[in-house]
């Protein structure tokens, strides 16, 4: 045991202070690079949404496999201290590597402002993927265990602070960078070239990774370290393995049966490594139940995003996008953490309440799974002010009158007439079987009829302009524009091409009497600009966008006024989002309390109930529950192909409450121990036996352990 002088500050250890701010940094880089990297695949390798996040999910849940291995070589070979410290450079190399990656000039030799050979930068970025894997996952249960490894006896109730604590660096540091760095992807950069500036991006949680190993180096000369103790999980595995051969090998009658099933490797094993494994197998065996929590927790990250896209971020005066709304949880964790511990967990106990751990976790899920009922609820608003797109053999079309007469169209069962430039107000749903004449007619001329060339499952929409002159378009849209955006398409009346630029975005050869794609843009007033030959230069050329909103669809008409000049009509396709954002925010408030009771208390349950030398094991254990809780998620949403997005919401939430349950009553039959305490009592017991051996047989040899 290397011991050194503790020094305290307000009652803890000194030490603490560096491993917390080294914690500050890790997360820091870990949720900034995690933050960002969506988008790098999609905007900078060009994979498409589906691909991304499947590789986002994998990368996130090889980062809770990984603590397994981080565990094993912390326990077993290279103690803690160092662990931490090899895993920290291989970190931070893999951060180096991905921000590297990202550097379009590094294979961009034509300097066209693209990349010449992709596989160079996707090879690169996934070999800096395992690495951040490997490191960030191997040392995280190293650094909540070595911390907690620096409270001497009789400091319990700073330990059990020191996690907040930690759980608050966690939070601190996922907050900030989630608010900077796509504030520096967000900057141009390059050589050649200036583009989005990943690099920058990548680099600095690279740059704050490389500190956080500084920092956690400077205090190495206050540390209590402890020695590893050799290979205990396989020591584990191989006990267990030989208590179950040997309770099966002796399963008659004849043999007395044993207190736990575990006594059965009396045979071969000390009672030590014995009675360590039981409290290890206890607390795993409570674990079961946990990873639905976890599932639910962390589709706030994605699941939860997109019901924001679907809602209008009018809060207040300022606009929301749905991204701010992940850091409504690291905000309300740095502010809940703090009340509970202080104000909440006080006033229980004075109430004379005995709030233990495994009771605080009972209610951090069954407010996780209150949060969905919230959802669900918050979901079905929603579901009433949503747009009806077709659906399997239907079709939906509207008409847009774009000429300058009045026009009237015959449907199956329903005639609609029009006055120049206006439309139908809603689209009509037909069956594609049953849609099997559409004509035109118009004041003194022959009727038209149109083949209706349809796609079943779309929206079309209908141009005409002259009693046989149609157009009929695909809209393209079957859903409302994602991330809250708003979808903008433009019709030209003019006889030539136009390019059009609109904040940024161009829409090329805009062909006469046709429409072009939908482009997407965020909230506000938007700039356009039409370049045409046929306009003298005294036009006005610059025009704006109504105020958008979120979730909306325009289509705006280009036509000549009589004056020569151009004119732009706005016919709206998709109104914009009505329920506002703000109502989602009890079912955070409700989830990050959850979280607070549930997530700091198993961190330091998971620590408080295991032997000293398999605390890594254990809080490995603990985030691995954060792994299959990812799996959960990946599997349900695979498989379970919901109609109605509420539906998924409550069947989570009956689940985490059935589990919940299930927890309680386990938790019911669970006594807690105190390793340190049981462990003193075998090296008592050590030192009794030790002495007596020596006085009475000086000249025997020592008795084997197996009779012991």
């Amino acid at each position: 045991l290397g011991m050194s002088k503790s020094r305290n500050c307000f009652g803890y250890p000194l030490s603490i202070f560096f491993i917390v701010v080294n914690e500050f940094c890790e997360r820091f880089s870990y949720y900034g690079m995690r933050a960002l990297l969506v988008l790098y695949f999609r905007n900078f390798i060009g994979w498409d949404d589906d691909l991304s996040t499947a590789i986002y999910h994998t990368f996130v849940a090889l980062c809770y496999l990984t603590p397994i291995l981080g565990a094993l070589i912390a326990d077993s070979w290279l103690g803690k201290f160092k662990t931490i410290i090899s895993l920290s450079i291989v970190y931070t190399i893999g951060q180096a590597v991905i921000s590297v990656s990202s550097i379009n000039d590094l294979t961009d030799h034509n300097h066209d402002g693209s990349p010449d050979s992709l596989p160079v930068h996707v090879a690169l970025s996934m070999i800096g993927l395992v690495l951040i894997a490997l490191g960030t996952g191997g040392i995280k249960p190293c650094v909540s265990a070595f911390g907690g490894d620096q409270f001497e006896e009789g400091q319990e109730k700073q330990r059990n602070r020191f996690f907040s604590i930690f759980y608050l660096a966690i939070n601190a540091g996922s907050l900030i960078s989630t608010i900077i760095t796509p504030i520096l992807r967000v900057q141009q950069c390059g050589i050649h070239s200036q583009q989005a500036c990943y690099p920058l991006a990548f680099g600095v949680p690279a740059a704050l990774m490389a500190v956080s190993l500084i920092v956690f180096v400077l205090g190495s000369r206050m540390y209590k370290k402890f020695q590893p103790q050799g290979n205990i999980m396989g020591k584990v595995v191989k006990c267990i393995g030989f208590a179950i051969k040997n309770r099966f090998r002796h399963r008659s009658k004849t043999f007395p049966k044993r207190e736990h099933w575990l006594d059965w490797a009396k045979e071969k094993y000390d009672e030590r490594l014995i009675s360590q494994i039981k409290m290890v197998t206890k607390v795993l065996f409570l674990y079961i139940p946990l990873p639905m929590f976890w599932a639910l927790f962390d589709q706030q990250g994605s699941r939860w995003t997109l019901q924001a896209t679907t809602m209008s971020g009018r809060i207040v005066i300022n606009d929301l996008s749905p991204l701010p709304l992940q850091t409504v949880n690291a905000i309300l964790i740095v502010i809940m953490v703090p009340i509970v511990d202080a104000v909440v967990y006080p006033l229980i106990a004075k109430c004379g309440f005995n709030f233990t751990s495994l009771k605080k976790m009972t209610v951090g899920m069954f407010l996780a799974s209150m949060a969905f009922v919230v959802a669900a609820i918050v979901q079905v608003e929603i579901d009433k002010t949503l747009p009806v797109f077709p659906a399997g053999n239907q079709v939906q079309i509207k008409v847009l009158n774009i000429g300058n007469g009045s026009m009237t169209i015959h449907f199956p069962g329903e005639t609609v007439t029009l006055d120049q430039m206006s439309q139908t107000n809603e689209f009509t749903t037909f069956d594609v079987d049953k849609l099997t004449s559409i004509n035109i007619s118009s004041p003194g001329s022959v009727d038209t009829a149109v083949t209706p060339n349809l796609e079943k499952g779309h929206r079309h929409t209908l141009l005409v302009w002259a009693p046989n002159h149609y157009r009929l378009v695909k809209d393209g849209l079957n859903q409302k524009p994602e991330k809250g955006e708003n979808g903008i398409r433009f019709v030209s009346t003019l006889n030539q091409v136009l390019h059009i630029t609109m904040s940024g975005k161009v829409y090329e050869n805009v062909t006469s009497y046709s429409a072009s794609k939908y482009q997407f843009f965020p909230s506000g007033v938007k700039e356009f600009t039409i370049n045409s030959t046929e306009i003298s230069t005294e036009c006005p050329h610059s025009f704006e966008s109504s105020n958008l909103e979120f979730g909306s669809a325009y289509t705006y008409v280009i036509r000549r006024e009589n004056s020569g000049c151009l004119e732009v009509k706005e016919f709206e396709d998709i109104p914009p989002n009505t329920v506002n954002m703000a109502l989602q925010i009890p079912q955070y408030f409700l989830l990050t309390c959850g979280e607070v009771v549930f997530s700091v208390t198993g961190l330091e349950f998971s620590y408080s109930q295991a032997p000293s030398n398999m605390k890594s094991v254990l809080q490995a254990g603990w985030l691995l529950t954060v792994a299959v809780g990812n799996i959960i998620v990946l599997i349900v949403a695979g498989a379970g192909h919901f109609s109605q997005q509420w539906a998924e919401y409550i069947l989570f939430a009956g689940l985490l409450l059935v589990v919940c349950v299930i927890f309680a009553i386990m938790a019911r039959f669970y006594t807690y121990v105190n390793p340190a305490e049981i462990e003193a009592q075998f090296d008592e017991d050590e030192k009794k036996k030790n002495a007596a051996k020596n006085s009475l047989y000086p000249m025997l040899e020592p008795a084997p352990q197996t009779k012991m």
